[in-house]
């Protein structure tokens, strides 16, 4: 059984992303916009930002309070988004109650948007056009690529049809020409459905929902639940334990798609960077062209 270990790969990426942004001339910045005191968003927040720095990344928190209205919030967004100074934004999910999560997004422009959940970077997805990719789909992707499992013409299963993972997870693994089904609550035979896969991606938030009995002998697994069990521990929407004696590759929890989340949203911060200087350089070169035409 091959374990795909998300923290390995993870930091592999980081040191690789380090040597990326020393090559930059500019300090690549991310800003991460977070409304509300909930407890686990300020943890992803703050686990940003640690990684942010580790890779020489300059980082920028602007921290709304939980009561802060529409305006206010689109506002912090669209200052953000008109300093030169700033290559990302992240909004951080969820949002406190009565706020408008589609109308802050939309504020946040396509160039900057790290996250890749603006409706351009998504329509991109849709169309195999490149964009920004939203991380943790991304960080499936690299998991499995770098475990060099095969992709074309297998068939994998998706449980899960979310904005963030499952649909953009959907779309990349069609983009990659396996042969893709996705699964949810309205899914009728789910187990019948998971047993022909020869990948199962589980994100639907449920702790140890995929059981051994819904898993093809030798297919690859992996998981994207984070959970907590009857005991309070961590866990993912895999049996692992038992899932792992049948399973030919299998991602853990902790230790898995977690890490890789955060890797892949310093890859798009520095992608994001990157793909900004270059267009100034572009617009540069026309400008003393123009100039030199006169």
């Amino acid at each position: 059984m091959k374990l795909l270990d998300g923290k390995a790969l993870a930091a592999q990426i980081r040191g690789e992303i380090k040597e990326r942004v020393k090559n930059l001339n500019i300090a690549v910045t991310l800003a991460v916009v977070i409304a509300g005191e909930n407890p686990a968003s300020q943890i992803y927040v703050r686990n940003k930002i640690r990684a942010c720095e580790e890779a020489g990344i300059r980082s920028v928190c602007k921290h709304l309070p939980e009561n802060c209205t529409q305006t206010e919030l689109e506002n912090a967004l669209e200052e953000l988004a008109n300093d030169d100074a700033i290559n990302g934004i992240l909004l951080q999910l969820p949002l406190p109650e009565g706020l408008d999560e589609r109308a802050a997004l939309s504020k946040i422009p396509v160039e900057k948007d790290v996250d890749g959940f603006s409706e351009e970077n998504a329509g991109k997805l849709a169309l195999n056009r490149g964009g920004i990719v939203a991380c943790t789909p991304l960080g499936v992707m690299k998991m499995l690529q770098s475990a060099e499992i095969p992709l074309s013409g297998r068939r994998a299963v998706v449980l899960g049809r979310s904005n963030t993972v499952g649909k953009p997870l959907a779309t990349l693994l069609l983009n990659a020409d396996a042969t893709v089904t996705v699964c949810h609550s309205k899914t009728q035979n789910v187990k019948e459905i998971c047993r022909e896969a020869d990948i199962l991606i589980a994100a639907i938030g449920k702790a140890k929902f995929v059981t051994a009995d819904m898993v093809k002998p030798g297919a690859t697994v992996v998981d994207v639940g984070i959970n907590r069990d009857e005991n309070g521990k961590i866990c993912g929407d895999v049996d692992y334990e038992n899932v792992s004696k049948i399973a030919s590759a299998i991602s853990p929890v902790p230790g898995g798609v977690g890490p890789m989340t955060i890797a892949m949203l310093l890859h798009n911060a520095v992608c994001a960077a990157e793909a900004q200087e270059s267009e100034k350089a572009r617009k540069s070169r026309e400008t003393r062209t123009a100039i030199s035409a006169k």
